[in-house]
């Protein structure tokens, strides 16, 4: 078995290489969208993410995900699911089969995906299954991932985390904090090798 780094630990390396607003495009509307599109669907592999806004009383359901983050290793999407059309597209680019989708932690967003989107998601890959098949005991997530392989710190906003992501128009913070959750996932898919296993992939 393999020991993930303690938070003292990875509080004291160096933080982890951002994507920076230049390389994140917001993706609203369906002429947004198509564009994303044509540039996704030509990777094999994407990090993959939502953000849906918090619910704080008992109870108290959520209609998300509101945000959609796909990324390959040079840029990042934020899709907002407000507009039908932009939705829509979205919703095909997770339904595509061969091209695999990682994240961690994605069964609530899986889940959520399918409620409010109405497609499976395809192939997609939850990287803390690969850190286990890999001898690591507890869930790693993308910050102990980060650190074990980047020996680096992946800085998270609580105050981004915890926002209304259901906001018609998104803060810088907001599109860094989900830009860089899918892109950290694609830079820790390839730093694991899971490139070379893609032929005939299915999640």
């Amino acid at each position: 078995m393999h020991n993930t780094p303690d938070k003292d630990a990875i509080a004291l390396m160096p933080p982890f290489m951002r994507l920076a607003l230049d390389r994140i495009a917001l993706v609203t509307t369906k002429t947004e969208a198509d564009t994303a599109f044509a540039a996704l669907a030509v990777a094999s592999a994407w990090g993959f993410d939502t953000e849906s806004k918090p619910t704080f009383r008992v109870g108290e359901s959520s209609d998300g995900p509101h945000i959609l983050q796909l990324s390959t290793p040079e840029r990042a999407w934020v899709f907002q699911l407000h507009d039908p059309a932009c939705r829509a597209v979205a919703a095909e680019l997770l339904a595509m089969k061969g091209i695999a989708k990682a994240g961690f932690g994605l069964r609530d967003d899986r889940k959520r995906i399918i409620e409010k989107l109405g497609v499976e998601p395809a192939d997609i890959l939850e990287l803390n299954t690969v850190f286990r098949q890999r001898g690591y005991r507890k869930d790693m997530g993308v910050k102990g991932a980060v650190a074990v392989l980047f020996q680096q710190r992946f800085i998270k906003s609580k105050k981004a985390a915890t926002s209304n992501w259901a906001n018609p128009r998104l803060s810088q913070a907001q599109l860094v904090y989900a830009a860089n959750d899918a892109y950290a996932a694609i830079r820790v898919f390839d730093a694991l090798g899971l490139r070379s296993g893609l032929t005939g992939f299915s999640g």
